[in-house]
């Protein structure tokens, strides 16, 4: 195979727990040309890493435009597989629009398909291992993210500027946001400007990072809480990768920088309500000890202070 497409549209945690298939892909074709079709905001990580040679940006066109349709089966034709990590109902439709190659997913007529019948009931990281399995490749471990966080850092650099240092090794990342149109998956800010000011009184400056929309809940954090640091809005994803690999902890709801921070290694408490399940999309890192999860039904229920003690717990571990 000369020729290979993987198909990989989002969000940020379900790119993210990509990152050991893409490698794996890759070991698997050492010597074909491989392109990731995403959407636009992880074409800069697509194309950073070391598996794609081409990174392709859907646009996802609504099917009656039928100009930008035709754009999309331009990029979809011409590959001997395709390997569809998004198995989505709209990405299956793909396969069409492919002319029906080789192909590792759920679409119907699939040459390669999934065929867990309880795919809909793993974790996302072993939803894909499985899938690869039954399309002839066998081992997925985690990827190497090396070459992220030595992008990221020059990155992070250029982003933060002069005027902000941080301690090496002595601050903590919270991450107090979630997707916008899902309100649930957040914990109050009051309870994260308690844990800011544990934070503090345990020497690590609190550092609040998000997407420029979740300002306000930054400014909660850090107006209550001096020495705080509040960075929303002001990293890439490079950026955001380096920053959270050089922290003590990360701290944050079930969101993907979160994921993010698992992968790079940073020990991680992830805050789940009942709007997701931890079992099927809990962060994954390279050491399951660095990781804890709390989950309450109402996030707004989880009390502070069984928040705090399992950021002591992680922070005494790492001493």
């Amino acid at each position: 195979m000369r020729r290979v497409l993987v198909i990989r549209l989002g969000a940020l945690g379900d790119f993210v727990l990509s990152f050991g298939p893409f490698a794996a892909i890759r070991r698997a074709h050492p010597d074909a040309a491989i392109t990731l079709l995403t959407t636009a905001p992880f074409a800069e990580l697509g194309a950073l890493s070391p598996y794609f040679d081409r990174v392709e940006i859907d646009r996802r066109p609504r099917w009656w435009q039928p100009v930008a349709t035709m754009r999309l089966r331009r990029q979809l034709r011409g590959f001997d597989f395709v390997y569809d990590l998004q198995t989505s109902s709209r990405s299956s439709l793909y396969h069409l629009l492919a002319g029906r190659p080789r192909w590792s997913g759920i679409a119907p007529l699939a040459s390669h398909p999934d065929r867990d019948p309880d795919r809909n009931f793993r974790h996302s990281i072993d939803r894909q291992r499985g899938q690869l399995r039954d399309a002839g490749i066998g081992a997925v471990p985690l990827a190497d993210l090396s070459w992220l966080r030595a992008a990221g850092q020059a990155r992070l650099g250029a982003e933060l500027g002069s005027e902000t240092v941080l301690p090496a090794d002595a601050y903590a990342v919270l991450i107090p946001g979630a997707s916008a149109h899902r309100n649930v998956k957040r914990w109050p800010s009051g309870g994260y400007v308690e844990v800011a000011k544990m934070l503090v009184a345990r020497g690590l400056v609190p550092v609040v990072v998000g997407t420029e929309a979740e300002r306000g809940l930054a400014q909660a954090i850090v107006g209550a809480t001096p020495g705080a640091v509040d960075l929303t809005g002001r990293t890439s994803l490079p950026g955001l990768a380096a920053l959270v690999a050089g922290a003590r902890l990360a701290v944050g709801n079930d969101t993907g920088p979160m994921h993010l921070a698992a992968q790079m290694g940073t020990r991680c408490l992830t805050l789940f309500s009942s709007a997701s399940d931890p079992a099927l999309s809990a962060p994954v890192g390279p050491d399951p000890a660095r990781l804890a999860v709390l989950r309450e039904a109402v996030l707004a229920d989880l009390p502070v202070g069984r928040v705090c003690a399992e950021v002591a717990r992680l922070l005494d571990h790492a001493a």
